[in-house]
């Protein structure tokens, strides 16, 4: 991704190479993983993190952040998916903060200077089943007083455990409607679930939440055309931390076969296996002009960058898997051991491209 970028945009890539590889290897992840970390992330990573300017990539300098741009966003997420870093990134510096922009309320001007500053963690609850599904939200919104009773339940709710306050999907009469819900709210029920990568999401139960009309983010029934956004900012955003996965993942298995010797060779001079390596490197570079393409039309237009970042998302989610069976396939016996990270690569790939709709699931898009 170092093609077509700004001086800025340069600055800010070569920054966060050198910030997550130091400040966060794959050694960190490991490390949550096998103490079984409640929060699922370094706290203090996060506050740093903050004091990079990373969390304000996406918020205007009116409320503290920098305003870099989807193409920034995407630049963190691919140094962080090299080093398998794990953040709120990107449900409250991404996915929230991109819902509370495009509102523009009371809301915003409250909420996204605490995002900037790491203080708060906001997370998005939009799915209800084992798939991504946006067009099914089944979540009720009902009048009651001067605000609503939120009833359904929400699955696959990124850093919804660890979050101070949830951006919820729900139907009212006029249509789709975000509410700004505080995790800590009566009658809602949440539940910390770990996923194979180590991360952490959560299951949630809303029974008669109640929420007032000072909540509501956006206008009531006008929630669909903010959620498109939104979860277009995610999904490339994911295909670009994929990518940076993928990449290691291809460095790593290269570096591999120049070293390993098999029958008195260095087996990387075996001719099946060039053209495996050949082939993935081919595949890889039409990879990253898809995300490129992406985050550069959700900076141009949002509202008609969909075709894009489907087409990205759909790709890196076929195109990562692709990158770690093969490595795992080219270490022999040592792929499968814990002793080796591609398993841990794998394993964040495979939650990567299931997360807001899979290979399947964008394919559908693009061909409606």
């Amino acid at each position: 991704m170092g093609l077509l970028l700004t001086e800025d945009e340069k600055m800010l890539q070569e920054s966060a190479a050198g910030f997550f590889a130091d400040k966060a290897p794959v050694s960190q992840i490991r490390a949550l993983r096998d103490d079984r970390d409640a929060t699922g992330y370094s706290k203090e990573l996060w506050l740093e993190m903050s004091e990079m300017g990373f969390t304000g990539v996406l918020v205007d300098a009116e409320n503290g952040g920098f305003d870099m741009g989807f193409m920034a966003a995407g630049l963190i997420a691919e140094q962080m998916g090299k080093n398998l870093s794990a953040s709120p990134f990107l449900s409250s510096s991404v996915l929230a903060a991109t819902a509370l922009k495009m509102a523009g309320d009371k809301q915003a001007a409250k909420l996204l200077p605490e995002i900037v500053s790491g203080k708060m963690v906001m997370a998005l609850a939009v799915d209800e089943g084992g798939k991504h599904n946006p067009d099914a939200i089944q979540m009720t919104a009902s009048p009651s007083g001067n605000g609503f009773k939120l009833n359904g339940k929400k699955s696959m709710v990124v850093d919804g455990h660890m979050a101070d306050q949830i951006i919820v999907v729900a139907q009212t009469d006029d249509g789709l409607t975000l509410f700004v819900v505080p995790t800590d709210a009566k009658g809602l029920d949440t539940e910390r679930t770990i996923m194979v990568d180590s991360r952490n999401a959560a299951r949630m139960v809303f029974e008669d939440v109640e929420v007032t009309g000072e909540q509501v983010l956006g206008e009531v029934g006008k929630g669909a055309d903010i959620l498109n956004t939104v979860l277009n900012a995610g999904r490339a955003v994911l295909a670009a931390e994929m990518l940076g996965a993928a990449s290691q993942v291809f460095q790593t298995t290269n570096d591999y076969l120049k070293e390993r010797k098999q029958f008195g060779k260095i087996i990387g001079e075996f001719q099946a296996l060039q053209h495996r390596m050949a082939h993935l490197y081919c595949e890889l570079e039409l990879a990253r002009t898809s995300v490129l393409t992406a985050l550069t039309a959700l900076d141009k237009n949002p509202k008609s960058a969909g075709p894009f970042v489907s087409m990205a998302k759909a790709k890196l989610g076929s195109v990562a898997k692709l990158a770690a069976l093969e490595s795992v396939q080219l270490h022999g016996g040592m792929g499968m051991t814990d002793e080796l990270d591609i398993g841990l690569y794998l394993k964040r790939i495979r939650v990567a491209q299931e997360l807001l709709g899979d290979a399947d699931y964008h394919i559908a898009q693009i061909t409606k």
